[in-house]
């Protein structure tokens, strides 16, 4: 057998295994809505102070009252390399803490911290490097920890990771853990959904004994318009009815229950051109997180959530390249899955 259809035989294997699933006795995680902030961008790497800079102009998140970001919760990215020794980029995991954890603790911020991401790894051999990681960060307005995996890991280190998560759990039963993870969208009736990363993760969560965690699920960058692959409607990838589809199709095919499943979008143009996500995709996105009593909703990332200066029609890193979509429109479309007219709760950010 060729090592590709091992792949394939081992994927059919654990998906019949996922889909017979496992008891989910536990009580759910409690929703949390929450932009994504990339904390390499508009960072001064002499303070290394979390900011935002929606007018060009670089301010301390925490500041940002009057900023149409608002002061809501903050899920921060990436945190990569070994626990407990991890960087933020080339910045040290206590320089990071130490310049934003007490801040945002008294500011009654609350935020969450993401490990891994596109192209980096975050790995932890031992449940005493998870615990020096978590309590680096850990504040009453920790909300959770999250670890984005999108590919670089063996099933080793995937088991690893989670196992030291779960041991750490065991003695913080309150801690929100959230997996994210990447996601197809078909719409044929395939159910088909997680990749063969997702679906191995998902499979060390359940064996290792992790509790009350969430399946946050990339509902971005489906590639040409297929239903294989995503909704379809006049030739494009419907962006809305595809986060919803994704998150209809892990529920059925592996067994996942809605208020365990999280989505996170990218606004704007997404990396693939023709997949564009749009502040009325935000809206629909939010109120089927009410209707549907998913576990969380976010969004990549605070920084794209602006116009650009001048018209783009590629995805950037500081915009969304959608014109005429005005500073923290986004934020405002999403917040309204929180509370009717997008309320403030304890859940966006207030203590």
């Amino acid at each position: 057998m060729t090592q590709h259809a091992k792949r394939a035989a081992a994927l059919i294997t654990a998906t019949a295994a996922l889909a017979a699933g496992a008891p989910w006795a536990q009580a759910a995680p409690p929703f949390v809505y929450s932009p994504y902030k990339h904390l390499a961008m508009w960072n001064d790497p002499a303070s290394n102070v979390i900011t935002a800079a929606p007018d060009g102009v670089r301010t301390p998140y925490i500041d940002g009252a009057n900023s149409p970001f608002g002061r809501q919760a903050l899920t921060w990215a990436f945190a990569s390399g070994e626990c407990g020794d991890e960087l933020w980029g080339t910045q040290r995991g206590q320089d990071v803490a130490d310049a934003n954890v007490a801040a945002f603790d008294r500011a009654g911020i609350r935020y969450l911290i993401s490990t891994g991401g596109q192209g980096a790894v975050f790995t932890c051999a031992s449940a005493e490097g998870m615990e020096r990681f978590i309590a680096r960060y850990d504040t009453p307005h920790l909300a959770g920890i999250d670890f984005d995996i999108e590919a670089g890991q063996s099933v080793q280190q995937i088991a690893a990771l989670l196992g030291a998560a779960a041991s750490v759990q065991a003695h913080r039963p309150a801690l929100r853990f959230s997996l994210t993870v990447p996601t197809h969208a078909a719409s044929d009736g395939s159910l088909r959904s997680l990749n063969e990363t997702g679906v191995a993760v998902l499979a060390a969560a359940r064996r290792s004994g992790l509790r009350d965690y969430a399946l946050n699920l990339m509902v971005m960058d489906y590639g040409p318009a297929s239903p294989s692959a995503c909704v379809v409607r006049a030739r494009r990838c419907q962006m809305g009815l595809s986060a919803i589809q994704a998150a209809r199709n892990v529920h059925r095919r592996y067994g996942v229950p809605y208020d365990r499943i999280e989505l996170t979008a990218m606004v704007g143009v997404n990396d693939v051109r023709e997949n564009v996500f749009t502040v009325a995709d935000a809206r629909l996105v939010a109120q089927a997180a009410r209707r549907m009593k998913l576990a969380g909703l976010h969004f990549w990332s605070l920084d794209r959530d602006t116009p650009c200066p001048t018209p783009i029609i590629d995805a950037q890193a500081t915009c969304s390249s959608m014109p005429g979509t005005p500073g923290g429109a986004y934020a405002r479309a999403f917040a309204t899955a929180v509370a009717p007219g997008g309320a403030a709760t304890a859940s966006s950010g207030q203590p």
